[in-house]
């Protein structure tokens, strides 16, 4: 599920630019986006009788709710980059940089991420994916 939800980004991104370029505002259609996808949550929590604990939000740590800005960051950077960069580039980079936060997620222990220490290895990796990133962008 998550190679398919990472499959589907590229796809998202064309969509919401497509929507942007013909709208004529990139957050625009952000916004409309996450309002689409709000009503499809809701439509999903409907018909499968999700239950949730309102208490248990409540009590949630302020931070916790700084996700959906960070993804409405997300959605609106990839609407502009898309058209300019193109989807390789722009994929590219935003794989390297959820490697680099996750590495240091796992590293340090943020947010509950299992403990995975920095290694040479995984150093290596990261620096792959930026060296492939270059690449992509000279050729």
């Amino acid at each position: 599920m998550a190679f398919l939800a990472g499959a589907f980004l590229p796809l998202q991104a064309g969509l919401n630019s497509k929507l942007a370029k013909t709208g004529g505002s990139p957050v625009h259609a952000s916004m409309i986006s996450f309002a689409v996808g709000v009503v499809a949550l809701i439509v999903y929590i409907f018909l499968t009788s999700q239950n949730v604990s309102w208490k248990g939000i409540r009590e949630a740590p302020a931070y916790a709710w700084a996700g959906g800005v960070l993804g409405a960051f997300y959605v609106t950077v990839i609407v502009l980059a898309f058209p300019k960069i193109g989807p390789g580039l722009t994929f590219g980079l935003v794989v390297a940089g959820q490697l680099l936060i996750s590495m240091l997620m796992e590293h340090f222990q943020v947010l509950g991420a299992q403990p995975q220490p920095v290694s040479i290895g995984r150093i290596l990796g990261m620096l792959l994916i930026i060296g492939g990133v270059v690449v992509m962008k000279k050729f």
